[in-house]
């Protein structure tokens, strides 16, 4: 039965976020919609060119910050939070073994997208069963969705200094999904911001991408550069990237407020294929065939074969030079791709520079 009171609005709002958190969902908040001062923060930065190759992020105009023209009818949004941290080798000890392969934590395990979204489509469904049919739709990273401005407004936590969102109790190791209703619910007080005046995740991070607190030059970002990127990375940025072959943790392994950080209970989000431990070696021997075996169901198989090759490239180029790298460089010298060969050409001159 639709609710016809505000205390009937409450009460549903309440069983929502009892129901995700029984749906394994770590955080459950809902916002209102107005984004106005987002929309202004998202267009100097792409008036910046901040954004580098992502012209999705302009493609959708003011969409992506309103809602209702998204989705019309759109009067809330349901947020929620997902922890991923895997109980994996320890992060800093990866990054410390320039023979080693770090890939951001996220990536370890399955393709969070699917995991989230079944999680918030059956908290629709639960809703529908109690309220009858209702405007929706569930997002995953998946459209024009300005998820953290939402997900701040809805109490989940606050942007930080680095953009990446830090809830108090929980750290920022999480995914975050947003279910687009009509249904008008109470919206919940936003988070407060409790940077103050710690900079640790500018001072950390390898390529300075964090160019002012809440102001992230992507073209910079080791994720933007691993990831996004599907051109050569520049040559001046290839040796800040160190071992780092997918994604970069720096800002996140330094914030303070990840020691309250919950290791996930997902098991999906386990890590595979020894991701958490392996050597640059073993993964740039992986042909496609085995590229494309074994991230079967996992984020990484977006960047495809060529990238994945070309940043364990560099990965080997900033790893010691030794005999062992060099032959594991040189049987990819003749590489189809001229993407590939061009970074493997490049590590191969580190190594002979530095032997």
């Amino acid at each position: 039965m639709t609710p016809r009171t505000p205390e009937d609005w409450a009460a549903l709002a309440a069983d929502i976020k009892a129901w995700g958190k029984a749906l394994g969902l770590t955080g459950v908040g809902i916002a209102d919609i107005e984004l106005a001062a987002a929309e202004a923060h998202l267009a100097c930065w792409l008036a910046d060119g901040f954004h580098g190759e992502m012209r999705y992020m302009a493609r959708h105009g003011t969409r992506r910050s309103r809602p209702a023209e998204l989705v019309p009818g759109t009067r809330r949004a349901i947020c929620a939070r997902l922890d991923y941290l895997p109980p994996a080798a320890d992060a800093q000890t990866m990054l410390d073994d320039p023979a080693r392969a770090f890939v951001s934590r996220y990536a370890l395990g399955r393709d969070y997208h699917r995991v989230l979204r079944g999680r918030l489509a059956r908290l629709a469904e639960r809703i529908a069963g109690t309220v009858g049919d209702f405007g929706y739709r569930v997002w995953v990273d998946s459209g024009p969705v300005l998820e953290k401005a939402l997900a701040e407004k809805a109490g989940l936590g606050w942007i930080g200094k680095h953009t990446n969102l830090i809830a108090r109790e929980a750290g920022s190791w999480f995914f975050l999904g947003e279910i687009y209703t009509d249904l008008p619910l109470p919206p919940d007080p936003p988070a407060q911001p409790h940077c103050g005046t710690c900079r640790a995740c500018l001072d950390i991070c390898p390529t300075r991408a964090i160019v002012a607190p809440h102001r992230l030059d992507a073209r910079r970002c080791i994720s933007y550069l691993t990831i996004e990127l599907a051109g050569p990375i520049p040559e001046p940025l290839r040796a800040p990237i160190g071992n780092r072959i997918y994604g970069c943790d720096d800002c996140q392994l330094v914030c303070p407020w990840n020691r309250y950080a919950q290791v996930t209970a997902e098991p999906d989000f386990l890590p595979r294929n020894g991701l958490d431990c392996a050597t640059l070696v073993a993964l740039f021997a992986w042909d496609e065939a085995e590229f494309l075996a074994r991230t079967a169901g996992s984020a990484l198989r977006r960047i495809g074969h060529a990238r994945w090759l070309r940043n364990l490239a560099v990965g080997l180029g900033n790893a010691a030079p030794d005999a062992v790298a060099r032959k594991a460089l040189a049987a990819r010298a003749d590489h189809p791709d001229p993407l590939v060969r061009e970074h493997v050409a490049w590590a191969l001159c580190r190594h002979a520079v530095r032997r």
